[in-house]
């Protein structure tokens, strides 16, 4: 290396990149051919994040010496930033057969085989470095990660504790080791028991304390914060949830994608301090084309079908960027052969969509269908679920499964239309459906709007949910059902207890409102509407589910800012569903939230007799009460402005008659009309199963379908 290359190499060292560049470019005039110039212009380059101009220098090395492993290295991560996934791991491979030990190139190549999906294959490189080099903690906490993605919780475990031991001050170790922890913790639904112990459970412990561990060695560690905020979110502490979402979005310019989150788990609380400021800025997060948390949160504070499609087009291209469409396309079936339905959740068991689909599962047409079922939910052996495993033809707990992995036993099992239950609510599998488990794929029941992504077919709805107008904001071509597209069961048991209104705390002689929706569904609009009608029915009150301390004081400060005396918000206990499906009928009316509708809720209580009063938006979640009612033959319920829904609630809770009115039609209209009727809607569903096969035998391409 002659001494201008030298000088140039110690400015790169020091920082002084342009004068180091100048240096170089001055060497090429001399030495147009030399190998470490063009390979130190490609460094600076890349310093600079100019990859492209790095590329450019790097291929000149390369073709004045093919044989060194280090360019080759640096090309890999080049083109990583570049996003040329497999031409990185392709350069990773020949620095790799060039130096059989180079470290870092088989610790690289494991992580972005990693971030594709192909966990195996990254162990496989994790475990090289690993045997190359026992005391690489790094190598053991990235093959930790691997056995992580592969549900090997226990073994990822071990592999982090030996980073932790190897080095001890390895932040990212503890924080892996914290996210392994609370995986274990979730596949045991401890969580679900924790409400009942009031104490955490040791894996929970071990999460907090590995994270905090974490922040201690570095503490300005953001996704160590987030990850906090995330186990007491799901422990109901709330309070503490927000405070460290906030220091995480603070720490972190990145995290406001995490604004969603930080604004639901507000919700959770009703804390509307800064709600104003929020919608705002999700608001100007999704125009300017930011990433934003995922579309779940979005439908309960938005009733924008453009927004949200926006949003979900955005969160499917961040979240997902790689895909493994390598499975081999299922081939087509002679007509006599039945067809295979694969429904995929991890609500197979004492969960609303548990409830709503056991009674189709049990109905569907043998003699035509298979049905399989894959499960990726906790550990669990509750009533619904035993029910649920005996109506498939085959059941599956994928748990411990990655999403290639359940995306080749459909292939295997060849299944011919996969429903996806979960879209992006929590615990989804959603990689399941990128790797296109099956050749036609819908979205039904439990996510209630757009996707946005074509790696899903059809959208299961009806001619309410989704009007032809309003077609142009989903992504999915629309299945129209011709009533409700909600599935219900026509066994559910309703407790024969009767309530007094004395024992659940309610006033004996005044009207009372009720709203069993969950908190976070709960917007100041809706509540000023409440307040509103409280204050023009006198004595009247609202009765709620208690949910957590915390929201219920402040929902009673809310109705004390409004001029409301906070004793006629009602608040109780949960019961047993039974138990609680026959309380509904101590209230006088239900009045629903917006954006976000009951759904269970509403079709629950319509079940035991109690009308549901709804303001319709234009968005699906905005819109479910309303198929519902129009299912049950009571459109005189559905609303579609605040003044004609609080209007419409005084008037019921003021002329007995127009009440008694509704809920005759009511109970008359639930055992005649097709809301509860499950074995219509299985042969309505049916027939749109065989639509869309017929269209996919056909070589034609996904389109509206309407069943009559």
């Amino acid at each position: 290396m002659n001494s201008k290359i030298k000088e140039a190499l110690n400015l790169f060292q020091k920082g002084q990149l342009n004068e180091s560049r100048e240096i170089c470019l001055e060497i090429l005039k001399l030495e147009p051919n030399s190998f470490d110039t063009f390979y130190l212009i490609s460094m600076i380059a890349f310093r600079q994040k100019e990859y492209f101009k790095s590329e450019e220098s790097i291929k000149k090395a390369i073709n004045l010496r093919s044989n060194n492993a280090e360019i080759y290295n640096l090309y890999a991560i080049v083109l990583l930033h570049l996003k040329k996934f497999n031409l990185a791991i392709e350069n990773w491979n020949i620095a790799i057969k060039l130096r059989p030990e180079y470290l870092e190139a088989y610790n690289n190549r494991g992580n972005l085989l990693l971030e594709l999906g192909k966990s195996t294959e990254a162990l496989k490189s994790f475990e090289k470095a690993i045997k190359l080099k026992p005391d690489f903690a790094e190598a053991y906490n990235n093959q930790g990660n691997a056995l992580l993605k592969l549900k090997r919780i226990d073994s990822a475990l071990k592999s982090y504790e030996k980073s932790i031991s190897l080095m001890p001050n390895y932040y990212q170790a503890y924080h892996n080791c914290g996210r392994a922890f609370y995986e274990r913790n979730k596949k045991n639904e401890i969580l679900k028991n924790y409400e009942k112990s009031k104490k955490f459970n040791s894996d929970l412990d071990s999460a907090i304390k590995n994270y905090k561990k974490a922040i201690e060695l570095k503490p300005d560690f953001a996704e160590a914060y987030f990850d906090l905020g995330s186990i007491f979110s799901e422990v109901n502490k709330n309070d503490a949830a927000i405070e460290y979402y906030q220091k995480a979005i603070d720490l972190k310019k990145e995290f406001g994608a995490k604004l969603g989150i930080l604004i639901h788990t507000k919700l959770k609380l009703c804390d509307w301090s800064t709600i104003n400021k929020d919608l705002k800025d999700i608001d100007d997060k999704i125009l300017s084309f930011e990433k934003l948390s995922s579309p779940f949160f979005l439908l309960s504070i938005k009733d924008s079908l453009k927004l949200q499609k926006i949003n979900a087009e955005k969160w499917f291209k961040n979240e997902f960027r790689s895909t493994n469409n390598n499975l081999e396309k299922i081939s087509k079936k002679q007509n006599n052969k039945k067809i295979k339905i694969g429904y995929y959740s991890a609500d197979f068991r004492e969960h609303a969509m548990g409830h709503l689909l056991a009674n189709l599962f049990e109905l569907h047409d043998r003699s035509k269908f298979e049905l399989y079922g894959f499960y990726f939910g906790p550990d669990v052996n509750d009533d619904v679920f035993k029910r649920i495993v005996k109506t498939f033809d085959k059941f599956v707990n994928v748990n411990l499964k990655t999403e290639t992995e359940i995306a080749q036993i459909s292939k295997d099992f060849q299944i011919d239309i996969a429903v996806d239950l979960m879209g992006y609510t929590r615990d989804n599998r959603f990689k399941i459906f990128i790797e296109k488990c099956a050749p036609i794929q819908a979205n039904y029941l439990g996510y209630p709007g757009t996707l946005g992504t074509n790696c899903i077919d059809y959208i299961i709805a009806d001619k309410v949910l989704i009007p032809e107008e309003s077609q142009e904001y989903y992504s999915e071509k629309i299945v129209y059902l011709p009533n409700s597209y909600q599935a219900n069961d026509s066994k559910k048991k309703v407790s024969k207890k009767i309530f007094t209104r004395e024992e659940i705390g309610l006033p004996k002689n005044n009207f009372v409102f009720c709203s069993f929706n969950q908190r976070y569904k709960i917007l100041p609009k809706t509540f000023d509407s409440w307040m509103q009608i409280l204050k023009r029915v006198d004595n009247s009150v609202i009765w709620l589910l208690e949910s957590n301390e915390k929201s219920s004081e402040n929902l009673k400060k809310e109705a004390v800012n409004r001029g409301i005396d906070p004793k006629r918000i009602i608040f109780s206990k949960a019961l047993p569903l039974d138990e609680h499906l026959a309380r509904h009928k101590a209230a006088d009316l239900f009045i629903d939230t917006f954006p976000y509708n009951a759904h269970t809720t509403c079709s629950d209580s319509l079940r035991v007799g109690l009308p549901v009063l709804t303001l319709q938006g234009e968005t699906f979640a905005s819109r479910v009460s309303s198929s519902l009612l129009n299912a049950v033959g009571l459109k005189e319920l559905i609303t579609y402005s605040s003044k004609e829904y609080e209007d419409l609630a005084v008037e019921f809770a003021t002329d007995a008659s127009k009440l008694k009115n509704i809920k005759n039609k009511l109970e008359i209209n639930k055992n005649k009309l097709p809301l509860f009727n499950t074995k219509l809607f299985t042969s309505h569903i049916e027939q749109a199963y065989f639509e869309m096969y017929k269209r996919y035998n056909k070589n034609e391409k996904p389109e509206n379908i309407e069943i009559k």
